[in-house]
């Protein structure tokens, strides 16, 4: 792998961290299970623990969104499960026990956790967005083992520590994205309800108009009738690389939205990241978990790859790829291994830290 270039210009990127979130892919010998949040500095290619998310002890979260405004960090809902070791010892089995509609702020600066007001309405697997320093969740499910989405929409407040309901959506929707892009909120595909060929509205997107308070369904947004994995704004152009089958398809997409259409960015295929599986010599590396981290104009891929042996190892990547330049914008981070193995419980979100 090739070591990161020395053009890359860290120093504007000094005051950036990314904030991850996992979870035990396994239950402990003595049965605990926990989630906990990991830091990455781009400028020192460095990884430290943070945090252990409160109040969930013996307990796993998932689906939930996790979001970064000022210098805080927020947990917001999400499904809580338990897990067990099935009959055969080798698989693990999630239960889902209830769908939260707690938040939790997290404190970079002092290490503090706090609740804040929770959701007016319980969910997880929902759109997420932070505009004006404002939260917005769209969308999601409410019920646990129900394959039903929700239209519901509400905004948060942190300076009020005040949940707002929005308008609902015309579409029912969870598994969605939310990202927002010149000035509106946009939640993208996801599995849908509502009127119209299923895949249609799978395809679509609602755009919520912050000045006039309404929704816009956008037909044809998402060409693919599997939701995306994650999509991002940079530098006013979003890009997305994958679905929540395929977290990578082998490059990156832009959206042009004048054609309302997604095209392959020149220079975006990178085959280290094309299989889930990576076979060098007699090692085979599976990947576990692949998340996207927008700073800059620079997209940020976190995988992690699961490594064999007596003792589970996880190995860590990071790949850059700069949206700015015509050609080749890959860069490559030396990777790094650790003990243990973890999953994702969410994708990242971005901090830039104040000095």
């Amino acid at each position: 792998m090739d070591s990161l270039s020395p053009s890359l210009p860290q120093l504007s990127h000094i005051n950036y961290r990314v904030y991850i979130a996992f979870c035990s892919k396994d239950p402990t010998p003595n049965g605990g299970m926990l989630n906990w949040i990991e830091c990455y500095d781009p400028s020192t290619n460095s990884w430290h623990r943070v945090t252990t998310i409160p109040g969930i002890e013996n307990h796993v979260l998932k689906g939930f969104s996790m979001v970064a405004v000022g210098d805080s960090i927020y947990v917001i809902g999400g499904s809580l499960c338990h897990k067990v070791v099935g009959n055969d010892s080798y698989n693990v089995d999630e239960v889902e026990l209830e769908v939260l509609s707690s938040v939790l702020r997290y404190d970079v600066r002092t290490d503090i956790w706090s609740k804040c007001a929770p959701l007016s309405t319980p969910r997880y697997n929902f759109a997420c967005a932070v505009s004006d320093g404002k939260i917005f969740v769209a969308g999601g499910q409410c019920t646990v083992g129900s394959a039903r989405g929700i239209p519901s929409a509400e905004i948060y407040n942190p300076a009020l520590d005040e949940w707002k309901p929005l308008p609902d959506m015309s579409t029912l929707r969870y598994k969605c994205v939310g990202v927002t892009w010149q000035g509106k909120i946009h939640v993208v595909g996801g599995y849908c309800d509502g009127q119209g060929p299923f895949n249609v509205r799978r395809s679509s997107a609602e755009v919520y108009d912050t000045q006039i308070n309404k929704w816009q369904l956008i037909s044809r947004m998402w060409e693919l009738d599997v939701p995306p994995n994650q999509i991002v704004a940079v530098d006013g152009n979003l890009f997305s690389s994958g679905d929540c089958f395929k977290s990578w398809k082998g490059y990156i997409d832009a959206y042009d939205r004048k054609l309302n259409i997604w095209n392959i960015v020149d220079g975006s295929h990178l085959r280290t990241l094309l299989s889930p599986i990576l076979t060098s010599g007699d090692v085979t590396e599976e990947r576990v978990y692949l998340t996207v981290a927008p700073i800059g104009t620079y997209l940020y891929f976190l995988a992690g790859y699961r490594r064999p042996g007596e003792m589970s190892r996880l190995k860590s990547v990071v790949h850059v790829f700069d949206t700015s330049v015509n050609g080749d914008g890959w860069r490559s981070f030396e990777p790094m291994e650790v003990e243990g193995e973890k999953e994702l419980s969410c994708h990242c979100c971005v901090l830039k830290q104040v000095s």
